[in-house]
């Protein structure tokens, strides 16, 4: 038996890796530390301070081993083959190995070529990239192969000069014909310079050149070469104008950026080469919201960069990474040249991560979206939500409620409805609270309840099935949004009223997101089941949004128009600002004198003039 206890006591003060194991032998977990006894005791100590992922993890621990190593850097290498090799289930993973498209120039040739690959190699030719779109190399390398007439066989020059007659290539202007032995070696190597000066971010002084070229062929008459080379130009200009000048430094740039939403994160990467994006791509963690932001980004580094082809030479994030000193020993040492990681504070570079960052919170509502068109939280999410609550059924009609208000006024109540999964909007219900003018969710929630199934009672007995009642539909179970407070505030109502469903609410965490499901002081979390913590963060926040909506359209209502408007002199801005102060007209209506003066804007004048209008 394992004794992991005893097992601790033993751990070395050296640099290392260690390994999380289930039961089973498995493993779960890889982590490196700088001191192996103080990292791997504090997984098994103050369990309040972890996440639920970590708790989860610790929680199927039966076992652990570790590896010393010489230094940090030796730690992390070996934890980032240990991930790739085992994908352990509660590493953050990056899901995506693909190899991302490069222009190649091969510069080792004596007579260069210009091709599309996705494998860097140290083999003396030049690397463009990389590139997110495989569509847009393809179209770049059509381009400058019909501005520059440039070799694309095989042939081996200068071994297979003049053994052959020239391509159809040649015929047609596409090709120098280098195989005829017709053009200079070191002439069709400049043209190949011009072609990696484009490439790597100086258009404008490859245009600027072609441009002067043209200017003097037209001086010397020769105008079916100043109408070709303006050809060039234009073909330029149009692959230019899709790469957007982001960066003034000229430099070989990626800016990563992280957004997080209810239940997922986004990291969205723009690579950045001479000063323009030429690509970007993004990568979602889905269930990952808890993790500490530092932690997400220093995952992803390790895991891209681990297996890039290419690393620039200046990597910008949103935020400081755990070990970055580390990280960049070691991607220097992959790329053989020093490379930095900045977390810029105000300038340009900061810009930039903005503006990656508002990139990277569209791309996760797309996911967000697409996901549940896809019905994938639908499907997934029904089902799981009937198994943790303990149905025998999938419920077919879901109601959930929430409460709005502007303090003690426009106070109002949202009933969202969810059939089969779906939201089914035909039968949304909306209520402004009448029995209450003061802020009490749990009255508010009281009377709401009572109010819809009070209707329904009503409309069974005055007509019994009819499809033109708007209540009489009973749902199969009844969320609230709220915890246990708001679930022992409606229960006595549905007792009341001999109402056999089951209640729950929708509790949320400290950051106002969606955390578990609670009844009878019972809470069950969701945070280990990603597909019904979605279904119901999707439900609650569909029950907030109806319910905000009402409350705002009676309040824009409230301030467009309001019986304070026959009172001479009082213009939008001081009614505005008693409504705010007072909250409703009534208890403008019953204010005094000295009341009235308190209201920013209201002189005593003002004040008599608003008392006199209400007594007479």
């Amino acid at each position: 038996m394992f004794d992991i206890q005893d097992e601790l006591k033993k751990l070395p003060d050296k640099p290392g890796v260690y390994i999380m194991k289930d039961e089973n032998a498995d493993i779960i977990y890889v982590g490196k530390a700088v001191v192996l006894k103080n990292r791997v005791r504090q997984y098994f100590q103050m369990s309040s301070n972890h996440t639920e992922k970590v708790r989860a993890m610790v929680s199927r621990i039966k076992e652990f081993e570790y590896i010393v190593t010489n230094s940090e850097l030796e730690a992390l290498i070996l934890e980032c083959n240990l991930i790739k090799k085992y994908k352990p289930k509660y590493n953050i993973l990056l899901k995506d190995d693909k190899n991302y498209p490069y222009i190649k120039v091969t510069l080792n040739e004596e007579y260069p070529r210009i091709l599309m690959t996705r494998r860097v190699e140290k083999d003396g030719a030049k690397y463009f990239g990389p590139y997110s779109n495989y569509t847009a190399v393809k179209e770049t390398i059509e381009h400058i192969k019909k501005t520059f007439p440039l070799k694309t066989c095989n042939k081996v020059l200068p071994r297979d000069i003049g053994k052959e007659r020239p391509c159809l290539n040649y015929h047609i202007f596409q090709c120098m014909a280098p195989c005829q032995g017709d053009i200079n070696k070191e002439v069709y190597r400049s043209v190949m310079k011009d072609i990696c000066l484009f490439l790597g971010g100086h258009q404008e002084e490859v245009i600027s050149k072609l441009e002067q070229q043209m200017k003097t062929a037209a001086e010397n008459m020769e105008f079916e070469k100043a109408a070709s080379i303006r050809n060039k130009i234009n073909n330029l200009k149009h692959i230019a104008e899709k790469q957007k000048v982001l960066s003034a430094d000229m430099e070989d740039q990626d800016v990563i950026s992280l957004v997080k939403g209810k239940t997922d994160a986004c990291i969205q990467i723009f690579f950045i080469r001479g000063g323009k994006l030429i690509g970007r791509e993004h990568f979602i963690f889905a269930g990952e919201v808890d993790t500490p932001n530092n932690e997400l980004e220093a995952s992803f580094v390790k895991q891209f960069y681990g297996s890039a082809d290419f690393i620039p030479e200046e990597i910008i994030m949103q935020d400081e990474i755990e070990d970055s000193d580390v990280v960049e020993n070691w991607l220097s040492e992959k790329r053989s040249k020093r490379v930095h990681i900045r977390v810029p504070k105000k300038g340009e570079k900061r810009k930039l991560v903005e503006m990656v960052s508002e990139n990277a919170m569209i791309s996760l509502r797309q996911f967000e979206d697409n996901a549940l068109v896809e019905g994938a939280v639908t499907r997934e999410g029904l089902s799981g939500f009937a198994s943790v609550l303990g149905l025998e059924n999938e419920p077919e009609r879901i109601e959930a409620y929430d409460i709005s208000n502007t303090g003690s006024s426009e106070i109002v109540a949202s009933m969202v409805v969810f059939e089969d999964g779906k939201p089914a909007k035909k039968e949304y219900r909306k209520f402004k609270i009448k029995t209450i003018d003061l802020q009490d969710d749990y009255a508010s929630m009281r009377e709401v309840i009572s109010r819809r199934f009070r209707h329904a009672q009503k409309e069974e007995a005055a007509q019994p099935g009819s499809d033109k009642a708007k209540f009489s539909k009973l749902p199969d179970i009844i969320l609230l949004d709220g915890g246990i407070g708001h679930v022992n505030a409606v229960r006595p109502v549905i007792e009341e009223l001999n109402i056999k469903i089951p209640l729950f609410g929708m509790v949320k965490d400290e950051n106002h997101r969606t955390r578990g499901l609670v009844s009878d002081n019972k809470e069950i979390t969701l945070s280990n089941n990603l597909p019904v913590l979605r279904f119901v963060t999707s439900i609650q926040d569909e029950a907030h949004r109806f319910a905000i909506e009402y409350n705002r359209k009676l309040r824009e209502k409230r301030y467009t128009r309001s019986v304070l408007d026959d009172i001479e002199g009082i213009g939008p801005k001081k009614k505005k600002a008693l409504l705010k102060h007072f909250g409703s007209v009534n208890r403008i209506k019953a204010a005094g004198v000295d009341d009235l003066e308190a209201v920013e804007g209201i002189n005593k004048p003002l004040a008599e003039k608003i008392c006199e209008f209400f007594r007479s």
